[in-house]
């Protein structure tokens, strides 16, 4: 064998080496670290399901947001636990809903720090669901009057980015609409333009305290099997002015990830979600894999599919084992 002329394995004999030519690198801009906002003062609820991940009152999401930033955190993702309610969601577009105050919190005491916030209805629905139910059914365009109020009253207290989760036919549209017309032209909209009906967001139901009381959501959130309609979804909120596109959940699908960055030149967005952060977790406690080893293995190979963003709640942790030199 001695007339081998490429010897890959050349370049893989130290670290030194691997790093040289490393493909794909995280940085600490790579990531957006969830967190969820309840009511009250001085509370830090551990989610059962989700080890690490607290429900944390508005005065605790300051002070976790503070540690991030100093950790190297540069963007949040806010979702909302409402004191109550109702059929409408009012809660989601009240001028002191509780994301609306943990935004005016966090940018007093942040400037610097990107938040986006999670732009739904069914953290703030007495049913659960994305939009308005009637006869058992729940209504597209009577919901995006809805979501793009609630839109508007996340940019009223200054939010950088709106995030429309509910993936109702238009909504992209209507908060383009409603934010341009209400003065807001500079506050950009991350589209959860693929959004899978999957079984991984189980964990953040518990998290969000958003598990629908009937039914559930594959009407309006996509088939697992579909992948020409994610294109689809996609080109409609690029047309409708969406300034990111986003795929969630990520590991699953990757290949879609894949197909949405060689098509589009948007930023992409990919939400490593709940149930992959908990499968994980639960396999490091039980001693049976490398927890920072298959986090950052995991993180990599989303953004080697295409991701520019990645929302996870491992960024705090994904950033120190990066940066730990």
């Amino acid at each position: 064998m001695a007339d081998l002329i490429h010897r890959p394995r050349r370049l893989r004999r130290r670290e030194p080496l691997r790093a040289l030519v490393r493909e794909v690198r995280l940085s600490r801009e790579d990531f957006i670290l969830p967190f969820f906002v309840c009511t009250g003062e001085g509370v830090r609820r551990e989610v059962s399901s989700m080890p690490g991940v607290f429900n944390l009152s508005v005065d605790e999401v300051v002070r976790d947001a503070t540690e991030a930033y100093e950790t190297g955190v540069r963007g949040v993702i806010l979702f909302g636990l409402p004191e109550s309610k109702d059929e409408t969601a009012t809660g989601a577009y009240a001028e002191s809903g509780i994301v609306q105050q943990a935004v005016r919190a966090i940018s007093r005491a942040l400037p610097d720090l990107i938040i986006i916030t999670d732009t739904c209805l069914c953290e703030y629905t007495s049913h659960g669901h994305c939009g308005v139910i009637r006869q058992g059914e729940v209504l597209n365009d009577e919901s995006l009057e809805l979501i793009a109020r609630t839109a508007v009253s996340q940019a009223e207290a200054g939010a950088d980015i709106v995030a429309p989760s509910a993936m109702m036919d238009g909504q992209v549209g209507a908060i383009r609409e409603a934010l341009d017309t209400n003065g807001f032209e500079h506050i950009a909209i991350m589209a959860y333009a693929v959004k899978y009906a999957s079984a991984f967001y189980g964990p953040f139901r518990d998290a969000a305290d958003s598990a629908p009381a009937f039914g559930d959501r594959r009407a309006y959130q996509m088939d697992s099997s579909n992948a020409r309609e994610a294109m689809r979804e996609a080109e409609l909120d690029y047309a409708e002015g969406a300034d990111f596109l986003m795929v969630k959940p990520a590991l699953p699908y990757l290949d879609i990830l894949k197909a949405v960055r060689d098509r589009f030149d948007l930023p992409i967005a990919a939400y490593h979600v709940s149930g992959e952060y908990a499968m994980i977790k639960a396999a490091a406690q039980k001693g049976w894999l490398d927890e920072e080893r298959v986090m950052l293995e995991t993180l990599t190979s989303i953004k080697r599919a295409g991701a520019d963003i990645i929302i996870t709640y491992y960024a705090r942790e994904a950033i120190r084992a990066v940066f730990s030199f």
